[in-house]
């Protein structure tokens, strides 16, 4: 058999592997029952999730081709701080914020924002911009940046456009037919292929250069980064915190998965397991090939990685590797859908439109249209110079002011809904001005001072402008 036709044949057979082991697993948790029976079936998968799938889906559903292409693609170890500080979020997550999800029996991350504001027009403004950057920023850049990868390793002469169309279609249905419980177990299988065939291509990318970094520039290996590198050493004290409380305690995405466990005890397990599997795997699976790429290849930014992949795995491993990748990328696009679809049911379709829908029908529906809005910002993406940074500092507009709701909603009570969303709208306008066109600071430390503006400026209106006291009123406890 031709190695090409090998490759293609354990490439295709590792997927539909996967398909088949998610399909026996959901029949076998459910019975009989439709997989789409319930709301809860469709986005919280019955509740039933255990801490090992959990702790899985979470950690695939984070790492796709947008962290492992674009970190890698900055060649340098300074990007494995957004690794080591998710720690520090997944921790928070597990300990603070969940235990007030299930207290508060959410669905959504936004529903909290309801029930603290007593008010459903703060949880829609918050849904939608959440909907806003799965659609412009995570659906296409995870698009992007798997199809080229998949274009890099096996240097093919497929348009990116049409590998993405591929990754689409695939993603679109565990999303469609499977709800959440599909995701999430898809996860855990592609979790265990992928995360083991990275320490390979690690150990492989070392041996590529007989473990030596000589002739490596400092600033390519150091951990201090300077002012003007992608994460300067003072960023570390102001926004990047911010960040990861954002991405890991509020983002439908990620949390979705913890809300789904039978208890809060199950799915904090499942929360800290995947902490420790991200300080122990993920920040040298996302930095080493890219710094080796740099010694073998020279600068060459987010094709580095496909081309390090390419030249050390062996031939007869490559189509593995090739689904494990492609496991990465389907189920980063699913579960992006997946929450995207439950928040706007949950959050603008049922309140507003149609209070019982056809879930089957309308979660087909929302899913196609989400799949053809990000493909057609594929092309966007491609022009980008390092797609990690550039996806960093666009969702910024959206992820300090929706956190700044999130602080005050869970710290203060009595603060006007209208004054949280006025200080949202002003938070997004000014990020926007002092990163894109007057830039005095670096996003990171922009992201900083626009969570504190935010949630000064909503606690100062609510009290001048809607006449309200608000109060320190704290949800949150140690658990």
């Amino acid at each position: 058999m031709p190695i090409q036709t090998l490759q293609v044949f354990v490439f295709v057979a590792i997927t539909a592997l996967i398909a088949w082991l998610t399909y026996r697993r959901c029949v076998r948790d459910i019975g009989d029952r439709s997989l789409m029976a319930s709301r809860d079936d469709v986005f919280l998968a019955g509740r039933g999730l255990s801490w090992i799938v959990v702790a899985g889906s979470i950690t695939l559903t984070n790492l796709s081709t947008d962290q492992l292409v674009g970190m890698n693609g900055n060649q340098m170890a300074l990007l494995a701080w957004w690794e080591l500080a998710a720690v520090v979020g997944l921790i928070i997550l597990a300990k603070v914020i969940l235990p007030v999800y299930y207290r508060y029996d959410c669905t959504t991350t936004t529903e909290l924002l309801e029930k603290r504001y007593n008010d459903g027009r703060i949880r829609a403004l918050i849904g939608l911009l959440f909907l806003l950057g799965n659609l412009f920023i995570f659906i296409p850049t995870m698009l992007y940046s798997g199809s080229l990868f998949i274009q890099t390793m096996f240097q093919v002469e497929l348009p990116i456009l049409l590998i993405a169309s591929g990754f689409a279609v695939l993603g679109a249905a565990y999303a469609v037919l499977g709800g959440l419980r599909a995701v999430a177990i898809s996860d855990a299988y592609s979790g265990v292929l992928l995360l083991s065939l990275g320490v390979v291509v690690v150990l492989l990318s070392l041996a590529a250069i007989d473990f030596d970094f000589s002739g490596i520039p400092a600033e390519r290996l150091t951990m201090i980064g300077s002012n003007d590198s992608p994460i300067p050493w003072h960023t570390l004290l102001t926004g990047m915190l911010f960040i990861q409380i954002f991405y890991w305690g509020t983002n439908q995405t990620i949390t979705q998965r913890a809300m789904a466990s039978p208890t809060v005890e199950e799915g904090q397990k499942g929360v800290l397991a995947a902490a420790a599997i991200r300080f122990l795997i993920i920040p040298p699976l996302v930095v080493i090939p890219g710094i080796v790429s740099y010694k073998l290849y020279g600068d060459i930014g987010d094709a580095a990685f496909g081309q390090i992949v390419g030249d050390v795995l062996p031939l007869w491993l490559s189509g593995a590797f090739a689904a494990a990748i492609a496991a990465a990328v389907l189920t980063s696009v699913n579960s992006v859908l997946n929450s995207s679809t439950a928040l706007y049911v949950c959050d603008i379709h049922e309140p507003y439109i149609s209070p019982s829908p056809n879930l089957r029908r309308l979660n087909m529906i929302i899913t196609i249209g989400f799949v053809l809005v990000g493909l057609a910002m594929v092309p966007t993406y491609a022009k980008a110079d390092s797609i990690i940074n550039l996806v960093q500092e666009l969702y910024g507009l959206l992820s300090m002011p929706i956190l700044s709701a999130f602080i005050v909603g869970l710290l203060f009570r009595d603060v006007a809904a209208g004054a949280a969303i006025m200080a949202v709208v002003l938070g997004v306008l000014s990020y926007g001005y002092f990163s894109f066109v007057w830039a005095p600071f670096h996003y990171i430390h922009m992201m900083f001072f626009t969570v504190i503006f935010c949630v000064g400026s909503a606690l100062l209106v609510s009290r001048w402008v809607y006449r309200t006291k608000p109060q320190w009123s704290p949800a949150i406890q140690l658990n």
